[in-house]
Order: structure tokens, then sequence, then C-alpha cells
């Protein structure tokens, strides 16, 4: 277990009654949607539905009911077994991935800024695999592909050059079922997909508390070929959600809740994790932040709130930041992020990779989250407190004044301790003679070492055959 409790913004009363709020808004406000069969399937389980005006109320009895399906353990998986991830993580850790959705590259050897080609995803997509410390990855948007069906090369992409699992956010509700084709094809079969799903899905709420046809369509698919889904709120404070961190997450936990139950209607025991990436509108200039204050403290509470409440599985953007460049204020940010979160408790810590508030991404930047990931499991891990670890015996034995240099004890446990991989420790003289090298220097070359190695999966000539008739069927009926 690791020590990931002790940072929390509210008191036990103070949770109950955010707790009592949260199935008040679901009861009486509910949520809005307009996908007939999945109403239909809530009605049927005991929410109340009007079809006239598309709004779905959840009693508080139903949501109870709709919870206990939600199983506390279940994997996501990867082609090759060692990339299985059980959650919870067996060590109190968590999870990480990569950025999803972002539309500019910043090319780590030329310094290119443009926008993301399908061989940029396919990079991108083996660097992941080359990343200890990196689980798994959702697509960023080609570019280079036609626009009505860029979610569905982008997947093709992606299933070609990684062994990790895979996060699917479609783009239009009608390119979910080639989706799902791709998926099948690459597994092996329908079957083998059921058995062995190597993909989750991510389906979003248009905050504040409406449903679009493709949410719910999404849901409806991906459970029913019995997929996880992340099921995710995107609210903006003082824009779509209300400015107050409290408010925005009250909006984001019942966003959650609708879409879980869902999503045990469609198929108990669908396994869920509750998503939400809080934003902040910044009144002066109109943008969304991803790394204020606001945000860090909305993402923290969201997911201690969802823990300790509800006892789900969590995820938020666990790094990033607002500058646009890989610079020392990208750098604090994405820091500050990852060790809060981390220490919050959350499954999943998200985005890695970003800048520019998750529009742009760079190699750069993944491989120093990588490393950051590294340090922040380290620090929350748990404190031994055993004899051992306590070093009695050699403080029972030591002269005073002495020194543990030669002792047995730092022997046995000098070896554990976190290495850096980029980051440096040695002292000025030294780095100097090795030529001054700043750290987007070091992992510059750090990257073209690691991408040596990196190759496309290995896919039978049949199941490639399959895959490419899948994308040309998609173009042919989905492009206009």
């Amino acid at each position: 277990m690791s020590l990931v409790q002790n940072i929390r913004y509210y008191s036990q009363e103070q949770l109950m009654d955010f707790t009592d709020k949260i199935f008040d808004l679901l009861e009486k406000k509910g949520v809005k949607m307009d996908h007939v069969p999945v109403m239909k399937k809530l009605r049927d389980h005991g929410a109340d539905v009007d079809f006239d005006t598309g709004i779905v109320q959840f009693p508080k009895s139903f949501m109870a009911d709709q919870l206990a399906k939600v199983p506390k353990h279940f994997q996501l998986k990867g082609r090759a077994d060692r990339y299985t991830l059980d959650f919870p993580h067996p060590d109190g850790l968590f999870y990480t991935r990569v950025n999803t959705g972002g539309q500019n590259f910043l090319d780590p050897d030329t310094g290119e800024f443009r926008r993301v080609t399908l061989k940029d995803l396919a990079y991108w997509a083996r660097l992941t695999d080359r990343l200890e410390h990196i689980d798994y990855i959702p697509f960023l948007v080609p570019n280079d592909a036609p626009p009505a069906t860029a979610d569905i090369h982008a997947l093709n992409t992606l299933l070609e050059n990684t062994q990790k699992h895979i996060w699917i956010q479609p783009y239009t509700g009608e390119s979910v079922a080639y989706l799902v084709k791709l998926l099948a094809a690459a597994a092996g079969g329908e079957s083998e997909l059921r058995q062995t799903p190597i993909a989750s899905w991510v389906t979003c709420s248009l905050t504040p508390l409406v449903f679009k046809w493709m949410d719910m369509e999404i849901i409806y698919q991906a459970a029913g070929h019995g997929c996880a889904l992340q099921c995710c709120s995107l609210p903006g404070s003082g824009v779509t959600a209300p400015f107050t961190p409290a408010g925005s997450v009250l909006v984001s936990a019942v966003e959650n809740l609708a879409m879980i139950a869902v999503a045990q209607v469609v198929r108990e025991g669908t396994p869920v994790i509750a998503t939400s990436l809080q934003f902040s509108g910044d009144m002066n200039t109109g943008r969304s932040l991803q790394s204020s204050v606001e945000s860090l403290r909305q993402s923290a509470l969201f997911v201690q709130v969802m823990k300790d409440a509800f006892n789900l599985a969590t995820h938020t953007y666990g790094t990033g930041c607002d500058s646009p460049d890989i610079d020392g204020q990208g750098m604090v940010e994405r820091a500050m992020r990852a060790m809060l979160i981390a220490s919050s408790g959350t499954d999943v810590l998200g985005g890695a990779g970003q800048i520019e508030t998750a529009c742009s991404v760079s190699p750069v930047a993944l491989a120093v989250d990588d490393e950051i990931f590294k340090m922040a499991k380290g620090i929350i891990q748990t404190v031994k407190f055993d004899n051992e670890h306590l070093a009695w015996d050699a403080l029972m034995d030591i002269d005073y004044g002495g020194e543990f240099l030669s002792s047995q004890h730092t022997f046995r446990h000098c070896r554990d301790v976190s290495h850096p991989i980029n980051f440096t420790r040695v002292p000025r003289d030294t780095w100097a003679d090795s030529g001054s090298k700043d750290l987007n220097t070091r992992v510059k070359s750090y990257l073209k070492e690691l991408m040596k190695e990196a190759v496309p999966v290995v896919l039978s000539r049949e199941t490639k055959r399959e895959m490419a008739a899948i994308v040309k069927s998609a173009d042919e009926n989905l492009c206009p």
C-alpha cells in the first residue's frame, strides 16, 4: 500500500453532505439525453424517463443498485501479457496514459511545430511502447487523414504500432461501429475481443448535464462488447460549470454517475473508471486553463470524492502544462500536478506528453513525464517501519559519532534507490566538461537512442488485410 490518504479537502461530515447533494441533483434535476434504446433500458431498470423532453432522473435507490454492480477489481488488457493493468494497482500506486486529442506535434529532432500526421502518431505509439512508466495510449488527431474517419485511421495506426492497452475516443457516433470492427480484427475475432478487451473507451458529457447521441452510443456498443469505459466529464469552471471548486466537481460527479448507471443497465458488471478532466476558465482572457491552481485543486477534489464516497476507480490529468513550450514553467506545472494528483490517490494519471493545455504534444515532454511518474511512484510508496528498516541493530551497535558508510545495513539497502533517467546529479564542472547540456538536449539524445529499436507490431498478412479493408470501407461510407 502507498501513503496517499492524507491530502483531503473536506471533513467526513462535509463529504456526507456533498454526497447527498450529488444524489439529490441526480434525482431532482437529472440529465438530458437523446438515445432512445439507452433511455428505454434506463426506464426498464427504474429511472424516471421523459421521452418527450429527453430528461432522465435517477432515484437514489436506482443509483445504489447500479453502483453495486460496478466491479471493484478488473483489468485493462494489452496485446502482450506484460501490459495487463490490474485495478486497483497491486502496490497501491497508479497507472499512466499519454495525451488524447492533441492536434499539434513539436518535433524533437527539428524543433518544427506542425499538425499531427499519421507518421507522427506511429512514432508516438512506438515511443509509448518503449517508456517503462507509461501504461496505455489514446490516439492523437491526424491531420492527413480524412476528417470524417480520422479516428478510424488513428486507431488503425495504433494497432499497428503498440502492444499496450489503447484508450479510444471516437470523433463521431457513426465511426463507433468501424472502431469496434478494427478492434475485433486485431484481437482475432469478436469472441477474442470479449475475452481480451485490448481497448477501453472514453465517453464524454456535454457539460452541464447533457449527453449527445454519440456519447450514449459509445456506451451502448463498447459495454456490449465487454470493454471497459472511462466516463469523462470536462467542466470549465465559470464557463460550462460553476466557478467554485465544489460546484465544478459536483457537476462532474453527477455526469460521471449518470454515465456509470447507463453502462450498468447496458451490461451489468461493465468496468468503469470515473474520469474528469478539469479546466478553469480564465476570466481575463477567455482561455481554458489546465494547470492553474484552481484546476489542480478541482482535479484532486474530484478524485477524492469519487473514491471516498463511491469507491470508484478514478482518472484525471496527472501531468501537462498551460505553457506552449518545454520550458521552466511547463516543467514546474507538470511536476506539481503529478505529485498532487498522485498523492490524492487516483488510479490513473493522464495527459502525458501534453503542452499548451492539451492542444499539443511533445516527445520530449513525454519522456520527461515518464521520469516524473517514476519519481512520484517512489515518493508515495509506503515507508516500512520494521526493525530492519529502522536500522535497529545497526543503531544499537554504532559508536557515538560513528559512520554508516561501511555498515552492512547500508550495503543491504544502498541499491534501493530511484535512479534518474535523464535528470543529472553531477557537479557543475563535470556537467560543463560534457558540454553543459540542459535537460531538453539530454532528452533529445535519449529519444534517438531509445527509438533505434522501436519497430511496428508484428501482424499477420490476413489481419493487416482485414484491417485495411475496414478502414477503406469507412472512408467509402462516411467521407462526403
